[in-house]
């Protein structure tokens, strides 16, 4: 089969490494984004531009939505010149920006309207996953739309799981969100009792790195976070947003998440001062705060 022409809306610091990979592996891209630097540059590496979604959906058959919102994603597929003004019946759209599962639902009825197949296709992994395409990447829709667009998708992840009807890839992301948002601030916490008590902070990580405790945030956030750097691979107000969908879930479902809703008013506390431009791993600050004590190797 002829491979399509691939709208790609979006191109932040996740945007831009996924839409390189897609040109790098030959597909045609048309790209739009806000920010017009963005723009420039995957224009630069071999893309063309499109001034409004519309615009990308008119020229394309399969449109890639990389977001960072619920409000944005519905803007941009239902709003005035979105998606839903260029499409035709047989695109596809795939949103890969995490966002409430009931808005995915909402905008894949939208479209369906105009025979558009839809699926909710949001990762994890980071900028790190992004750039070497090792994204994780959870999928809600119908197993055809998912098995036509699998090659795409394996260009940009490794773990590609389809997890149920339209919505359940956000589900599945909540999901994620709870475990990395957790696990952050159990590192968080480690590293400050371990500093406080006078422990190299260099050294916990290496120990805990290498034993049942090891974890993806000590791989990939655990050096930097005792350097003290923070640099957003995934800032904190992103996570912060995804919390508070997390939050709006676990009450659509009557769950409680008890310890995720300490983990939130933390992350609330990070929003509160000033840091949501911080990586999420910045969560430390906060731990360090409540301490009095910095966990990292300049202390």
């Amino acid at each position: 089969m002829a491979k399509h022409t691939i709208g790609f809306i979006g191109l932040g610091i996740m945007g831009r490494p996924m839409a390189r990979h897609l040109l790098e592996a030959g597909y045609e891209l048309v790209v739009h984004d806000v920010d017009r630097n963005a723009v420039a540059e995957i224009v630069g590496a071999g893309a063309a531009e499109a001034h409004s979604p519309g615009e990308v959906a008119r020229k394309t058959s399969l449109i890639i939505t990389m977001l960072p919102d619920s409000p944005d994603v519905e803007a941009v597929a239902l709003g005035e010149d979105g998606i839903i003004a260029g499409v035709s019946a047989g695109d596809i759209h795939v949103d890969m920006s995490t966002i409430a599962p009931s808005v995915a639902v909402k905008v894949s009825q939208a479209l369906a309207e105009k025979g558009v197949k839809c699926l909710d296709a949001p990762v994890s992994g980071g900028d790190v996953g992004a750039r070497n395409a090792t994204l994780s990447i959870m999928v809600g829709g119908e197993q055809e739309t998912f098995d036509e667009v699998l090659p795409v998708f394996q260009i940009m992840g490794k773990n590609i799981v389809l997890c149920g009807p339209s919505g359940a890839g956000q589900t599945v992301k909540a999901c994620n969100q709870v475990l990395v948002a957790v696990t952050i601030a159990g590192v968080s916490e480690a590293l400050v009792l371990g500093a406080k008590a006078g422990v190299d902070p260099q050294k916990i990580v290496q120990v805990l790195g290498g034993g049942l405790a090891r974890c993806g945030i000590l791989e990939n956030r655990g050096e930097r976070m005792v350097n003290g750097d923070f640099d957003p691979g995934f800032r904190i107000r992103l996570h912060y947003k995804d919390l508070n969908i997390v939050m709006q879930t676990g009450n659509d479902f009557q769950v409680p998440l008890p310890v995720t809703g300490i983990v939130h008013e933390l992350f609330n506390t990070a929003m509160s001062k000033d840091r949501g431009e911080l990586d999420h791993s910045g969560l430390l600050t906060v731990l360090e705060d409540l301490a009095g004590k910095e966990a990292r190797t300049s202390a």
